[in-house]
């Protein structure tokens, strides 16, 4: 036992020997050798725009081996559950070899001078290359090709997660307006509740304005391309952003209107959006009735095709959501500013057999006659509400529909009749309610809700003092 606990000592110090001895060598050789230092911020600090350059030495340096023999690394999960990434560490210093010369690479994060009052925002984010200056001539400009090379290589075999990215309400000084997390939302084309034909139309469309840059330039244009949704809540506009953006491997960048001070706030924002990216804006009829906001329309207007949109980079996709455009003034919607525009209406039954497909497994039945039926005689919910249905029986196909045709009977009478559906899209649940536990026996929307004001009342006989409002809300 002795020998062991010798044998385990004299290891760790003959690591630890070499480890300093590594660190020793290196010091030495600064010694004999003058460095140079070049620097990729994040951000531009003149603009707050970001460094498209500083992405791709990211997703580069992320993609080195050598990763691994860093002194602080970062474990993160990546897109499934038992993938396992290894990030640089703040501050964290990576070794790489090009054209026979070592450079190294130093994750550098400082705390700027606001970080006091906020210290988890306010951080200035750069890369930090440390090369001899006899190879600086020889291998900079080809080693910049080949990061640029490696990382365009990452992107376009959708090995980049994507991300979300959200406007907060105070800019950090020297940093950017947008903190992401991941987009892991899982919908795409196939899933939504959309007919072919349409859904093979919106796909061409976004293939050929992938293929159009020389296009767009040759005319003279931006290279973008805007997008309004318009329909009632739960039609599914929310989860046609997420299947675009899965579509075009893009990042998502929802700008939430509430915490912009100013139109040239708005601006600044859209200038520190990246390439390859859909731009969201949400509810935007709410935002334009609301007088008392602090963007003007005139600030929205110059927002969706102003000299500033022309600014802030190329192979954009924007996209505006609404309830209703019909009382929206037609300027905001002409041609130029807005390119296509979708209807988003309730769900008819060929939405419904793409849900039962995607919820229930089942592509044909013989309750299908019965709905259709219900639903050419101006019956119709919306497909949140048909999904939340299917979901609470979703052990028993039958019941899932039978639970649909109630639903319809009592809750979907003449929510259809007012105008002929026209398919520009529909799809499956988006702008989807807050989860609601269901049990077997429901059949009706009507349902859901007394179940909510069951466990409502509930818990308040338990805790009368409880906020309520943290319950999940009401089916609407």
């Amino acid at each position: 036992m002795p020998a062991m606990v010798i044998l385990f000592v004299a290891l760790t110090v003959l690591l630890l020997f070499f480890s300093f001895s590594k660190k020793l060598w290196r010091g030495v050789e600064d010694w004999f050798h003058v460095y140079q230092f070049l620097k990729v911020p994040q951000h531009n600090h003149t603009t707050l725009q970001e460094n498209h350059l500083y992405r791709k030495v990211s997703l580069y340096l992320h993609s080195l081996p050598s990763i691994e023999d860093s002194d602080f690394t970062t474990l993160l999960t990546g897109k499934k559950h038992n993938d396992i990434l290894l990030c640089l560490g703040p501050n964290q210093t990576i070794q790489d070899c090009f054209l026979g010369a070592t450079v190294f690479w130093h994750n550098q994060t400082d705390a700027d001078d606001g970080a006091d009052q906020n210290p988890q925002f306010n951080r200035a984010r750069a890369f930090v290359l440390k090369i001899r200056k006899v190879d600086k001539r020889r291998i900079l400009r080809p080693y910049l090709q080949h990061i640029h090379a490696v990382a365009d290589d990452i992107e376009q075999q959708g090995n980049r997660d994507l991300r979300l990215f959200m406007n907060t309400a105070a800019a950090a000084q020297g940093g950017g307006r947008w903190r992401s997390v991941p987009f892991t939302h899982p919908c795409t084309f196939e899933t939504l509740a959309m007919e072919s034909d349409l859904k093979n139309r919106v796909k061409s469309d976004l293939e050929s304005f992938l293929r159009a840059k020389q296009y767009y330039n040759r005319l003279g244009r931006v290279w973008k391309r805007s997008f309004l949704l318009y329909g009632p809540s739960g039609t599914g506009k929310s989860s046609f952003v997420a299947a675009l953006a899965n579509f075009l491997r893009y990042d998502v960048y929802d700008i939430d209107l509430s915490k912009v001070p100013s139109d040239s706030d708005l601006k600044l924002l859209l200038l520190q959006t990246t390439p390859k990216s859909v731009v969201v804006v949400e509810d935007l009829d709410r935002f334009l009735a609301e007088k008392s906001t602090a963007v003007s329309s005139s600030g929205m207007l110059n927002f969706m095709d102003g000299v500033v949109s022309s600014c802030c980079g190329e192979e954009k996709v924007m996209v505006f959501t609404m309830n209703s455009k019909e009382h929206v003034d037609p300027n905001l919607l002409r041609p130029g500013r807005i390119d296509v525009h979708i209807h988003f209406p309730l769900c008819d039954f060929t939405a419904f057999k793409t849900m039962a497909n995607n919820y229930l497994g089942v592509k044909e039945h013989k309750l299908f006659p019965q709905v259709q039926e219900i639903f050419q005689n101006g019956a119709s919910l919306s497909p949140a509400e048909i999904g939340e249905l299917m979901i609470a029986n979703r052990n028993s196909p039958s019941r899932a529909i039978k639970s649909v045709i109630t639903a319809l009977q009592t809750d979907g009478d003449g929510r259809g009749s007012g105008s002929p559906i026209v398919r520009h899209t529909g799809e499956d649940d988006v702008d989807e309610p807050d989860a609601v536990m269901c049990g077997e026996g429901l059949h009706t929307v009507k349902d859901l809700r007394k179940l909510y004001g069951f466990f409502r009342l509930k818990n308040t006989r338990r805790s009368p003092s409880s906020n309520t409002s943290s319950m999940p809300s009401p089916l609407r």
